[in-house]
């Protein structure tokens, strides 16, 4: 989180923010912690899966956008693994 450029309170906020939307883009039901573990978590997933590539997303925006790829990401695991 420290490479975004943004604190731990704004990361739990927009860890948030980016675990709601994916909840509303992968149609899921899953409650307000979750939804803030998923967009952190996801954000620290897509972060190293697009440096991998060269690619770095920083700052609010930037965070927001690897949160919900990186939730959206999860979200699917967590689908395939559940089945």
């Amino acid at each position: 989180m420290g490479s975004a450029g943004v604190g731990w309170l704004a990361a739990i906020i927009i860890g948030g923010i980016a675990g709601w939307l994916a909840e509303q883009f992968m149609k899921t039901n899953n409650g307000l912690v979750l939804n803030v573990v998923l967009g952190i978590v996801g954000a620290i997933v897509a972060n190293a899966l697009l440096g991998f590539f060269g690619v770095a997303l920083t700052g609010w925006i930037g965070y927001l956008i690897a949160g919900f790829i990186g939730a959206c990401i999860l979200i699917a695991l967590a689908r395939v693994i559940k089945r």
